[in-house]
């Protein structure tokens, strides 16, 4: 049920504005005026409602037993001041409309409108069926309802009158019509409109839609991030002379960022670390594919990187578009010649801080994954010693901005490696995701990945 006024003079100040807003919720720019403002650069769609409508009665218990218990009404809030006045206010069902009770005292001006016309009109899209509930509730109707076609009868029956006023505004609504009276007496209306009910129906329908499509589109996503979050390593096969962690922290539910510890047999593993181009589900497809290229192959990744990526290379441009491709970086650690060989594939160079505070880059060896189908890969070989801390990321670590529009940039996260490298490898990663989180404390825009191994 949808509630209309046209109230002069009835507005007061019957609470605080700050009160009243803690309670109200704020409504939604109309259809229009937002529509002007996307056709108009730089309109401001000015936030504009009907704050309440002020009904004048003598006893707010009295009259608030009658809105929720005979009419149904919601009770929106029932607050005393510290200046002893009281602010009460109920709604109907749909909530598109606020009643504030207002007891005004006997010698105001506002007392004397107690029991006079509302000017509050109800229009609901089931008359008969509110009408007989309220009549069963005990709320008491000035006139039987008065129906379009009753008028409709009366000139069949070849009446030519006009019929009573109600009839008159009946059939200017084009439904029923009735007036209804609160314990004051003060007077509403109930109508029956076509027009605005279907306007009503239209709109709701509309709005059930809408929640039921971000109701849907929500669930899809949080299924695809729960799916997505077991695409990440979830055992890490032992090693005794490496101690590594990784993490990802997705900028929206879902992401483009990959990271993966391969079990590649006879003690050596496959440390992983990609960045999908573009973003959200798109790249989490994508992110999948890649996933399922890599493992499927890494039966021969420790004998032959080169064909082993160069057969990831040609799956991920079978199965993904044009325009698609990803940077990665592919590190296979031999721990019983403890050495280092590795694969970039266009990623951002990884840093290998060496026990003695020497600083080496994994630079790029090779061009993305995805783009060519003729593609040639390269690998280098570094030894490891105990001591020596690997550290892998994607961009969404260097590229975090502070409020100066400064990156963190590859030298604060040496800064931050070196600072923190005694740590146990998971919590250094955490220590320097709480760097990243302070230097750039607003609303991530990537991901952040990042893994990090220290030869032990």
């Amino acid at each position: 049920m949808q509630s209309f006024a046209s109230v002069p003079n009835i507005v007061s100040d019957a609470a605080p504005d700050s009160a009243i807003e803690a309670i109200i919720p704020r409504m939604g720019s109309s259809p229009r005026r937002v529509q002007e403002a996307e056709r108009t650069p730089g309109l401001r769609a000015a936030h504009l409602r009907i704050h309440a409508i002020n009904v004048f009665v003598r006893d707010q218990d009295v009259s608030l037993r009658f809105y929720v218990e005979q009419l149904g009404f919601s009770l929106l809030g029932d607050v005393r001041f510290e200046n002893g006045e009281r602010w009460v206010a109920v709604a109907p069902p749909d909530g598109s409309a606020v009643l504030s009770l207002v007891a005004p005292t006997p010698e105001s001006k506002e007392y004397a409108l107690i029991g006079h016309c509302a000017h509050v009109v109800f229009v609901t899209d089931d008359f008969v069926g509110k009408y007989g509930e309220w009549i069963k509730r005990g709320v008491r109707f000035q006139y039987a309802p008065r129906l379009k076609r009753l008028k409709y009868a009366r000139q069949a029956a070849g009446d030519s009158s006009n019929g009573s006023t109600a009839d008159h505004e009946a059939s200017l609504w084009g439904g029923a019509m009735t007036h209804f009276r609160d314990p004051d007496g003060n007077s509403f209306a109930l109508v029956a409109y076509d027009e605005e009910t279907r306007a009503v129906e239209a709109q709701r329908q509309a709005a059930a839609a809408r929640v039921e499509a971000e109701r849907r589109a929500a669930q899809e996503l949080e299924i695809a991030k729960q799916v997505q979050t077991r695409l990440f390593p979830q055992n890490l096969p032992a090693l005794a002379t490496l101690d590594y962690s990784g993490i990802c922290i997705q900028a929206r539910q879902v992401g483009g960022d990959y990271y993966d510890f391969l079990d590649l047999g006879r003690e050596r593993l496959g440390l992983v670390l990609g960045d999908i181009s573009g973003k959200g589900i798109a790249a989490a497809l994508l992110m999948a594919n890649l996933q399922a290229n890599l493992r499927s192959q890494c039966a021969i990744a420790a004998d032959e990187p080169q064909r082993f990526l160069g057969m990831v290379n040609r799956l991920f441009c079978e199965n993904s578009t044009e325009a698609a491709y990803a940077t990665l970086i592919f590190a296979e650690y031999d721990q019983p010649r403890r050495r280092l060989r590795y694969a970039n594939c266009g990623h951002l160079s990884g840093l290998l801080l060496r026990r003695d505070g020497v600083l080496e880059r994994l630079d790029s060896t090779c061009t993305v994954l995805g783009m060519f189908q003729e593609w040639d890969c390269c690998t280098q070989e570094l030894p490891l010693a105990s001591g020596d801390t690997l550290a892998l990321y994607t961009d969404g670590v260097t590229e975090s901005f502070n409020a100066r529009g400064e990156e963190f940039g590859e030298e604060r996260l040496t800064e931050s490696l070196r600072r923190h490298r005694e740590a146990p490898a998971q919590a250094l990663i955490a220590s320097i995701i709480k760097d990243v989180v302070k230097f750039s404390p607003r609303e991530q825009h990537d991901d952040r990945t990042l893994i990090v191994a220290k030869c032990r």
